[in-house]
């Protein structure tokens, strides 16, 4: 007679489980909810204290950690002595195991969940079930996603038993289960007593979709996600029309997302290549719009957009003009939707919590043979800035200045950004050399450049990009500060009459 040991929290589709199985002439084993669940819909089923003959115990924190259910699973079928020790001590065989564990996830991100309630769903006699089936699996069957109940009762029905390879497979995906459940409760302990970055680590996250490919067609990508996502997050926009976004759309509009959150006034972020390429901010979404357009109308092209404000159809009708990958926002009127559903690849994701700042986290950087962990860059400014320059700004000077920063926060170094009116006019990033970052920007804003900001991620190592602005005409430099020849640079400043802030903290960005 095969046996089966069934308890879930999941109880979706375990009633026409266990009915089919019954059906193939199985025995079934079970426990609390899962055990009356099935006996209420009329299937025959054995109490695990009939097994174990020892009842459950502390509130059903003790009920399978058992002897007789470890020993009937973990025993090795074709061992003489595993089975001369199990029929000695009357312990019966169990065939497969059907356990999903404790809703630990689902608790410990409930709002105003308390301290008590998250322990009582560390799940601990299932973890050990099905890491014990999944060990024999040569000889058990062990399922914890509901989704597989059809395949494993495809084979039964067929052939009286599960393939090796099935088995393995289902083996392979309990291991992953319970390394995920582990791992939350492992970052729920270190963020209970401050542990930042544990001695051993380990990262949590699910699979959502399989991608086309990854930022070439020849890799191929996957998208995971973590076990709460943030509000605001690329991962929490819902897709209004258009395909599947790729990997790098996803890339990119995490970009657009992240910089869009520095803005309050209504703000447009143009990106590419998970670069700016124009941002600007104005009166209305509309104006902003276009200024960020006007800041590269070329490289736009292709691009994605996002936007603090909703899209009405008057900006519709813009962003109608240009072939754009997709539109990101709070929300669409149902005209401006009209519009723009009148192209057929055109993404809309609609974010309504978009401009909310993102929790205090972690960045994280693979490189060959581990990770780079570090602080998430939220931090603008600090209490360290400082107007170096003998010339002072104008509160008008400030705005722009810290416009120009917030942009040059987001941008790859060497970085620097050239604004006017709230709008990018001249970005030159991913340099080896600030001096060639400066001469890029510059070449980009043209005859803009008089009476323009520079924000600059790093600080100037020489005098000689300072020239170069001077003679650009541009007005103010806001830089962190730091460079062994800071004097140098202030002099020149003052020399040729320009506004310089000293931030005192820098934006690297690699």
């Amino acid at each position: 007679m095969k046996r089966a040991l069934i308890s879930v929290y999941d109880k979706d589709g375990i009633v026409e489980f266990a009915y089919s199985l019954k059906k193939l002439g199985w025995d079934i084993i079970s426990t609390g909810g899962t055990y009356r669940l099935l006996k209420e819909n009329n299937i025959d089923v054995i109490e695990v204290d009939e097994i174990t003959d020892f009842k459950e115990i502390l509130d059903g924190r003790v009920k399978t950690l058992n002897p007789r259910i470890h020993g009937g699973i973990l025993f090795k079928r074709d061992n003489k002595e595993h089975r001369k020790t199990i029929e000695d001590l009357g312990i019966l065989p169990i065939h497969m195991v059907v356990n999903n564990l404790y809703p630990f996830e689902e608790t410990v991100n409930k709002q105003g969940v308390s301290l008590d309630e998250i322990i009582e769903n560390i799940d601990i006699g299932g973890p050990s079930m099905i890491r014990a089936a999944a060990k024999n699996y040569q000889d058990v069957t062990v399922i914890v996603d509901p989704k597989d109940y059809n395949c494993v009762l495809a084979e039964l029905i067929k052939d009286g038993e599960t393939t090796n390879k099935t088995r393995g497979y289902l083996a392979a995906k309990v291991f992953s289960y319970t390394s995920y459940y582990d791992t939350l409760i492992a970052k729920f302990f270190n963020d209970l007593v401050g542990i930042k970055f544990p001695d051993y680590l380990s990262l949590g996250y699910k699979k959502k979709e399989q991608l086309r490919y990854g930022e070439n067609p020849h890799q191929e990508a996957c998208l995971y996600t973590e076990s709460s996502i943030d509000g605001g997050s690329i991962l929490s926009g819902v897709k209004l029309h258009g395909k599947e976004l790729s990997y790098n759309n996803i890339n990119d509009g995490n970009a657009a997302i992240s910089i869009i959150k520095e803005f309050e006034r209504p703000t447009a972020v143009a990106i590419k290549h998970a670069n700016p390429c124009g941002v600007a901010s104005g009166e209305n979404i509309l104006k902003a719009y276009k200024k960020a357009y006007e800041c590269d109308s070329e490289s736009i092209f292709g691009g994605i957009v996002a936007l603090n404000r909703q899209v009405d159809e008057d900006l519709a009708k813009e962003l109608n003009k240009i072939f754009l990958e997709i539109v990101i926002a709070p929300s669409f009127s149902d005209a401006a939707l009209e519009v723009l559903k009148g192209k057929k690849n055109i993404r809309l994701i609609k974010l309504e919590d978009i401009s909310i700042p993102y929790k205090k986290s972690m960045d994280i950087k693979k490189i060959e043979g581990g990770l780079l962990i570090q602080d998430k860059n939220q931090d603008l400014l600090n209490d360290d800035m400082e107007i170096s320059s003998e010339l002072s700004p104008s509160e008008e000077d400030i705005d722009e200045l810290v416009f120009a920063w917030k942009v040059a926060k987001h941008i790859n170094s060497n970085g620097v950004v050239i604004t006017k009116d709230e709008a990018t006019i001249g970005i030159g990033l991913g340099e080896v050399n600030r001096f060639f970052a400066v001469e890029g920007a510059i070449k980009r804003a043209g005859e803009k450049a008089k009476g323009a900001y520079l924000a600059s991620d790093g600080f100037f190592p020489f005098k000689d990009s300072i020239e170069a602005l001077s003679i650009a005409g541009i007005r103010a430099i806001i830089q962190p500060g730091g460079s062994l020849k800071d004097d140098e640079v202030i002099e020149k400043v003052n020399e040729e009459k320009m506004i310089m802030v000293l931030t005192g903290i820098r934006h690297f960005k690699h």
